[in-house]
């Protein structure tokens, strides 16, 4: 786990300049690899990394790395599990090997096979390469995109690097203004990186599952991977998922240094720790867990006090209202683009205490965009139930749903669902009524959100659609959050067996009679506590916000903020409708802490990364 960056000029631009804005690329982003740093350089490309050594840790694993014939050089952020596996098909077909990295074999890999190697990985990658024989840059993503990569274009080339704050830091002639677009996206629709952009108009993400491909000044991208090309092998029983998930686990254990859980208490990754006892006898495993205290929202201590009587290891933090207070700048600088709710804090401040501890994490993130774990899902299965006339199997599920969770949340889904899709966006806009209607009307318009998030017309579409639009934010917060703190976080339910072996399921495999997750929670009968297979509810890395932002010292920095010039003259949220909203929270009327909190991180995130 590293950071890369990258300059690859267009005209004749000095070795020297390449290697200085390179340089300060790796100064802004020395947290993802205290333990080592290089750099190489051309008239061609440049490339810069730092080290966080995971695997060989010896001066062998060094980066940029070159093949043994100094024609292809490599800079490599993430790690290829099946590297092993990989090596000796290599070895087979004559290749030798000088270091017991990964790096190596990810190397010689595309040596043998070009960009065909790329459908041999599983793991989590960014990675480019070199070509000295055309002086071409190969750049390419992980499956599911769990590993970043940003670029900005100009005249004068391109520039690449794992997090938006190295690019910024490359000069001062890097334009970083706003992108008002996804700014509306952030605030409406709690959505980020469901395409190409970022909060910054002129710096662009590399999609997962694509490639990037550099050559006479001129640039090529191409996705290398679909999902939905990929769903003809359907997993024939629960035994079958349970074998494939430990296989992804044993292949996320490969590590030369301490690796832990992070334990929220919910079925996911309950999971991971249940099947690291069982099937690897894992009792010294340290987990990691954020605790309120029992009555608080977001607490889950109970659940997560299931595994005491197993592990020994078991370390806790409590975020709190003053923690985030103390800790805002760093967050926003941390995560470089604005955040829509303060679960990513509740992670960032696990990951400080991890650090303490470990290397290497586990944790659940992708279980819930393969099996249905968001209530909303069940108004995708409705929609799939109503539009292919199942009306028994619809009334039957519906019942079933509100037997069990005595929630109508499901039903107004599925109406939402059925909406047109200019609808759609206009029910959303209509619940923030704070925005600038200058700003709203602008910004309405097109929306990928609307149109395939929301507008799926079954359940595996609408799966499929999460893993194109919506999960990547939550692997950039899990990136940022976790590299912050020098980590390297692993998610063993992003295995891309394990993924397509589930998307490809029946719906009724998925969602059945009112539950979620059916496959996973049978496979884990008898392994899981029957507390937390049998849970309905969903927490993950809640935080009890609401009242964390009615504290004093919350209130008078709301207020300054809202009434500043800077935020007023924004013109994108009304400060007068603002400031009501934020006194009815107070006195209790409304809860709106999601809204306050974007307000926050915003307006923040202007002054830290646009105004300077």
């Amino acid at each position: 786990m590293c950071g890369i960056c990258g300059v690859i000029p267009f005209n004749n631009q000095s070795v020297e300049k390449s290697q200085e804005q390179v340089n300060s690329m790796m100064e802004k982003m020395q947290h993802r690899g205290p333990d080592d740093n290089g750099v190489f350089a051309t008239e061609s490309a440049t490339f810069g990394f730092v080290r966080l050594s995971i695997l060989d840790l010896s001066q062998a694993g060094h980066q940029p790395m070159q093949s043994s014939d100094n024609r292809y050089t490599i800079v490599f952020n993430g790690e290829i599990y099946n590297y092993i596996e990989i090596r000796k098909e290599l070895e087979e077909h004559g290749f030798t090997f000088r270091s017991n990295t990964d790096t190596e074999v990810l190397l010689s890999a595309y040596v043998k096979w070009g960009e065909d190697c790329l459908n041999k990985l599983n793991g989590m990658f960014a990675f480019a390469v070199y070509d000295k024989a055309d002086e071409s840059v190969f750049i390419a993503r992980d499956r599911y995109g769990i590993k970043p990569l940003y670029y900005y274009e100009s005249e004068e080339g391109i520039i690449f690097a794992s997090e938006i704050p190295s690019i910024l830091a490359v000069s001062k002639t890097i334009d970083n203004s706003a992108d008002n677009q996804a700014i509306f996206d952030y605030l409406v629709f709690n959505r980020t990186d469901q395409s190409t952009d970022t909060f910054f108009k002129k710096i662009k993400k590399l999609q997962h599952g694509h490639i990037l491909k550099i050559k006479n000044g001129k640039k090529n991208i191409k996705p290398w991977y679909k999902l939905k090309d990929n769903l003809e092998n359907p997993f024939s029983s629960s035994d079958e998922y349970r074998s494939v998930f430990s296989s992804s686990l044993a292949l996320r254990l490969r590590s030369d240094v301490p690796v832990g859980v992070c334990l929220s208490g919910g079925l996911d990754s309950s999971s991971i720790v249940s099947v690291l006892l069982e099937d690897f006898k894992k009792t010294d495993l340290n987990t990691f867990s954020a605790v309120y205290g029992k009555g608080y929202k977001g607490d889950e201590s109970g659940f997560i006090s299931e595994f005491s009587k197993d592990l020994s290891n078991m370390y806790y933090t409590t975020p709190t209202g003053e923690t985030l207070y103390d800790d805002m700048y760093d967050f926003v600088k941390a995560h470089g683009e604005p955040v829509p709710s303060t679960s990513p804090y509740a992670q960032f401040k696990v990951m400080e205490l991890a650090q303490k501890h470990v290397v290497v994490t586990l944790d659940g993130q992708g279980a819930d965009e393969a099996l249905g774990g968001y209530h909303y899902f069940f108004g995708n299965y409705y929609k799939e139930l109503l539009r292919e006339f199942r009306l028994i199997n619809l009334i039957t599920e519906c019942f079933k749903y509100y037997k069990l969770h005595r929630s109508l949340y499901a039903y107004k889904t599925l109406a939402f669902f059925l909406l047109p899709e200019g609808l759609k966006t206009k029910a959303r806009l209509s619940e923030k009524g704070y925005l600038d209607p200058s700003f709203s009307n602008s910004y309405s318009v097109d929306n990928i959100i609307a149109a395939k998030l929301y507008d799926s017309p079954d359940l595996q579409s609408a799966l499929l659609n999460h893993f194109e639009y919506k999960l990547e934010h939550l692997l950039k917060w899990e990136d940022r959050n976790s590299m912050w703190f020098s980590l390297e976080s692993r998610v063993p339910f992003l295995d891309y067996r394990l993924v397509e072996g589930t998307l490809a399921m029946p719906s009724n495999k998925i969602i059945n009679q009112g539950i979620t997750k059916q496959v996973l929670r049978s496979a884990m009968k008898g392994v899981l506590p029957e507390r937390i297979r049998t849970r309905q509810d969903k927490i993950g890395f809640g935080t009890p916000e609401d009242e964390w932002f009615r504290s004093k010292f919350f209130v008078d920095f709301v207020n300054d903020l809202l009434n500043s010039e800077k935020f007023k003259s924004r013109g994108i949220i009304d400060h007068r409708t603002a400031q009501k909203l934020f006194n009815d929270h107070l006195s209790r009327k409304k809860n709106i802490s999601k809204e306050i909190w974007k307000w926050i991180n915003l307006e923040l995130w202007f002054r830290e990364f646009i105004d300077k």
